[in-house]
């Protein structure tokens, strides 16, 4: 069974890709008038937000759980592809902004200059920000989507970094010059952590690792009758979202009639308890021996 949701993916990218652009305008705006470097930076990472909706449209659209000829086993790993693109993002947004804040303790500059009504213009870009976090992480956990996940993360970084903004701003509007300068650095570093996050998350996946414990699987196996064991238990996948089962099952079976409809229950009470999954069952006699429920560690 495979669950396609890339028209819910498509539908939240498309909308928070349009609030994206206004909040990047109103920062990049109120940033010139004022002169802010960390408000500067903070309109590029905005601009990271816009392209990591265009990036996860492209990613979805290609995205189709359902296998076909090239690709038999669906191409979800897009989806993926395009979450290691928001990390990437991120590291240039980051890289930027260190650079901008050396830049100007090295040569200085023009002195920043904020009033009352832009600062309450960024509350409304704060105020959006938290919006389309939360919109994104509901979604995300509702219809399992790692790059709506992966980008409502990358957005809740964005949250910070505007109250950091904000925070050192208000400061400059009382009289202190050097915070707009100083908060560039914890800025570039939410920014970073951010971006791990969303590596962190999705590698497991493109490098097939383990998706269920083979000790899980092998106590659902072994539950049913005329299974005697399982062994060469493999899994790979992301449990919620697609995940593919592989073992050999020694069954106590007279027939293969018999045998069929013992690797049917398996199949179904593992489905029951990790859909959607896809299962390859290799079939043993019940005088093969084997201790040995998966592979061992790669581990020297």
């Amino acid at each position: 069974m495979t669950y396609d949701n890339r028209a819910a993916v498509r539908k939240v990218l498309i909308i928070t890709l349009l609030l994206n652009l206004f909040v990047m305008g109103l920062k990049a705006v109120v940033g010139y008038w004022t002169g802010s470097l960390s408000l500067l930076a903070d309109a590029l990472h905005s601009v990271t937000d816009s392209a990591n909706n265009v990036l996860g449209l492209v990613a979805s659209k290609f995205s189709s759980p359902q296998p076909d000829r090239e690709h038999p086993y669906g191409h979800q790993k897009f989806e993926a592809v395009g979450a290691l693109g928001i990390a990437a993002f991120l590291g240039i947004a980051c890289f930027e902004i260190l650079q901008g804040a050396i830049e100007r303790i090295l040569k200085g500059g023009l002195p920043v200059k904020i009033s009352l009504s832009e600062l309450w213009l960024l509350l409304l870009v704060l105020g959006i920000n938290i919006f389309v976090a939360f919109y994104e992480r509901s979604v995300g956990q509702r219809v399992h989507s790692p790059i709506l996940i992966a980008d409502a993360k990358h957005t809740m970084s964005d949250v910070w970094v505007t109250i950091s903004v904000i925070g050192g701003l208000i400061g400059v509007w009382l009289g202190y010059q050097w915070l707009d300068m100083v908060l560039a650095f914890p800025v570039a570093l939410l920014v970073f952590w951010s971006g791990w996050s969303v590596l962190k998350d999705n590698l497991p996946w493109l490098v097939d690792e383990m998706a269920i414990a083979p000790e899980a699987i092998h106590a659902i196996a072994t539950s049913v009758p005329g299974v005697i064991n399982c062994h060469a238990i493999a899994s790979r996948g992301l449990l919620g979202r697609q995940v593919f089962i592989e073992m050999h099952l020694i069954v106590d079976a007279p027939d293969v009639e018999t045998a069929h409809r013992i690797t049917e229950e398996v199949e179904r009470r593992l489905a029951e308890r990790f859909n959607p999954v896809r299962i390859s069952i290799h079939v043993e006699p019940s005088t093969y021996k084997s201790e040995q429920i998966s592979f061992e560690s790669g581990a020297k």
